[in-house]
This record gives structure tokens, C-alpha cells and sequence, in this order.
């Protein structure tokens, strides 16, 4: 026996084009149920027993709100339930949420598995979100090991090479190791160049980062970033598990730590749907294989030189920033943190650093740095009296 709203959704997908026994099997119904309905422009007119009511039933108006939203989720909406009370199961929602879901036939590709150790795939996505109360494109970098699908989540606000490495660096810490290649698609970031037929080209930033962590590059084939489906798979989840509980955020640093606690809480908690296991346990036989993190970390910061002015000033993106007096002139190496710190080196030794600061903040200056330079503009020749007596007359 159907109800009215599984007849609209049967009317619906055979609108799309759904197959009637498709249809049948994403309802639990028998194909002739589906049929006698459409023939009869409706669900069967005998009424049926009354049952006893479901802890969910009060709250299905909210779910089909949450669906009409976009959020198909039902890890998300279980969340968003247990803050208005629900106190039943995550598997009563899912029951619920699933033959609502439209069907949704995806191009057959084979599935690739690896081995322990062997592989992280690594992809960028995108979502809007407010930071400190200002709407902004938050970019996130997903990095996913191949075998236990464990992985890590960074937000930052652009996705350059710098912050590729940045990103990848972290998840070499979340996992304590790693892995022996890096799998990304063609993105400018990473990669250069890749036709079929010509030399692969890997960015140097991220080709000398992966050398100072001993891990291969590996790039998807052209035109197949399906390769690469297991991360990609991830930023859906991402987008719609995260962003829909966490929409904004005090900070980047917020954002992240945020990340940090939802992939502990629910991401490593899940039942990944191919392999039938909890992400966390089958990361424990993965670890052991990861390669040893190397004693110092990749240095991500941005690097460029500077002339020291004749104020022992340098600028630096629209401000200027003070080093020691006795660099004037000397030629130094600046290097901008993503922290938004700031560091000066001369001939290898740290020599200033500063936090990054708007002009409208004036410019930043360390007195020590200047001591010697006021000391020179404040001195005065020493006269005797007698000298300004002869001037007189």
C-alpha cells in the first residue's frame, strides 16, 4: 500500500524518465504496485489499518524542509533533529530520507583500491560562508588517504600553490605520516603542464615540497579527473555535512579548528559505504605504513627580496616595516607567513619579524631598530659660549 506523497513521487520520477522498476525499488514496492498507481492517477483508494505513530513523525515536516533546502544529508539532519529534541535513531531518518532521494545514474567507472600507505588524493572545493560577520568564498582543500578514506579538512582564503602546500602539510601531521604519492588532478597549483604526448610539468613549489617530504607527484590523466573519485566524493560530504553545521565562523583559525573537531567527532566516526567499516579503524591498520615525518616541516611562506631604505625600511604589500639600522642599503629576504606573520633574514639569520598590518595601521616599527638613527638626528655640535660672543660682537 502507497500514500498520496509516494504517489507524487512516483509521478515525478516517471516524469523524469525513471524506469518503472527503478521507481519500484527506491519505494521497497513491487513494480505492479507502481504501475496499477499511475494507471489509476493515484495511490490505491482502500484505506489502510491505522498503525501506531513513529518518534519521527513529529519531526518529518522539519526533514522535508531540510530536503527541499538542498540538505539530503542524514547524518546533518539527525544533528539539526537532536537540537529540537529528537531522541531516536540516526537509521529511522535515513529510512525516511532515503526513497525520497532522486535517482541519480552515474557513468560506470572501475574502482581502483590501494594499498595501505600507498596513495592520498587531494582536490580543492569552494563554498560561501561569513568570517567575522563578512560574507566570503571560503576555499578547502580535501586530502583523503586511499585505503582507509580517513581525511583531513583546510579552509584558507585563496588556493594558490603556497596554500596547496599548507594544506597537504597539515594532513601529513593529522595522519602522523606520509603516504608514498600524491594524486591531484591538472589544477594550475600543482600542475603545469600535461598534454597526451608531451612532458609532465609539476609546479616547483609543490614538486620541492613533496621532495622534502619524500613523496612522489602523481596527476590524473587528461580530461579524467574521475581517477581521482574518492576525494572528489569528499568534498560533496564536505560540503554537505560541514558547511551545513558550520556556516560561519570568528576567524580562519576558528574555521579550522572547527574543521578539526568535526572531522574527529562524525567524519573519522563513519561507516564508509563501500568498505562497510569505520573510517577510524581502518585508518589503525593504515598508520604503521605511513613514511616518517621528516624533523623539520616545509617552510610554506611566500619568499621574496628586498632593498633595506635609507630609513632601515622595507615595504611589503602597501606598508613598510622597520630591520636594524645597519642594513640600510643591504639586500635582505622577506618571508610572509599565511599566519600573516612576517619574517626578515640576512645571509640566513632572522634579523625582524612582524605581524602583517594594514597601511591605515600605520606603518610597524620596532624602536630598538631605529635607536642608532634618532641618535645620529638628535645630536648636536657642542659650542663654547665664546663662539656665539664673537658672532654678536
Amino acid at each position: 500500500m502507497i500514500e498520496k506523497e509516494d504517489y507524487m513521487e512516483i509521478k515525478a520520477q516517471r516524469e523524469r524518465g525513471v524506469y518503472i522498476k527503478d521507481i519500484a525499488k527506491s519505494l521497497g514496492v513491487s513494480p505492479r504496485t507502481v504501475s496499477r498507481a499511475l494507471k489509476e492517477g493515484g495511490p490505491p483508494k482502500g484505506k489502510r489499518p491505522a498503525g501506531r505513530g513513529s518518534i519521527l513523525d513529529p519531526y518529518k515536516p522539519v526533514i522535508d524542509s531540510e530536503l527541499r533546502a538542498g540538505i539530503w544529508n542524514a547524518q546533518v539532519i539527525t544533528i539539526k533533529l537532536r537540537k529540537l529534541g529528537y531522541e531516536g535513531s540516526y537509521s529511522m531518518v535515513k529510512d525516511y530520507v532515503r526513497p525520497k532521494r532522486p535517482l541519480n545514474a552515474s557513468r560506470a567507472t572501475v574502482r581502483y583500491e590501494t594499498a595501505p600507505g600507498a596513495q592520498m588524493q587531494s582536490d580543492w572545493g569552494a563554498y560561501p560562508a561569513m568570517i567575522s560577520g563578512e560574507q566570503r568564498i571560503v576555499h578547502f582543500c580535501v586530502n583523503a588517504l586511499g585505503y582507509s578514506r580517513r581525511f583531513h579538512l583546510y579552509l584558507a582564503p585563496c588556493c594558490d600553490a603556497h596554500h596547496t602546500c599548507e594544506a597537504q602539510k597539515r594532513s601529513f601531521e593529522h595522519f602522523g605520516g606520509v603516504p608514498r604519492e600524491i594524486l591531484v588532478d591538472n589544477q594550475k597549483v600543482a600542475v603545469v603542464e600535461h598534454e597526451v604526448g608531451r612532458k609532465l610539468i609539476y609546479n616547483p613549489t609543490w614538486r620541492d615540497f613533496l621532495a622534502h617530504y619524500g613523496a612522489q607527484p602523481r596527476a590524473c590523466r587528461p580530461y579524467r579527473a574521475r581517477t581521482k573519485g574518492k576525494c572528489e566524493r569528499m568534498v560533496g560530504y564536505v560540503k554537505g555535512n560541514f558547511f551545513a553545521l558550520h556556516r560561519e565562523a570568528e576567524s580562519w583559525a576558528h574555521y579550522n579548528q572547527l574543521a578539526t573537531d568535526w572531522l574527529s567527532e562524525i567524519a573519522d566516526e563513519r561507516v564508509h559505504g563501500t568498505t562497510g567499516e569505520v573510517v577510524r579503524e581502518m585508518f589503525a591498520r593504515e598508520g604503521e605504513h605511513l613514511l616518517s615525518l621528516p624533523p623539520v616541516p616545509f617552510d610554506t611562506s611566500y619568499a621574496e627580496e628586498r632593498v633595506v631604505a635609507w630609513d632601515a625600511m622595507v615595504e611589503v604589500r602597501g606598508n613598510r616595516y622597520s630591520v636594524p639600522a645597519d642594513l640600510i642599503r643591504e639586500r635582505v629576504q622577506v618571508r610572509i607567513g599565511l599566519d600573516g606573520t612576517l619574517r626578515v633574514f640576512f645571509r640566513d639569520s632572522l634579523v625582524a619579524m612582524h605581524f602583517m598590518r594594514p597601511l591605515a595601521a600605520g606603518w610597524a616599527v620596532i624602536p630598538a631598530h631605529h635607536r642608532e638613527l634618532w641618535s645620529e638626528a638628535l645630536a648636536v655640535e657642542r659650542r663654547p659660549l665664546s663662539a656665539y660672543e664673537e658672532v654678536i660682537g
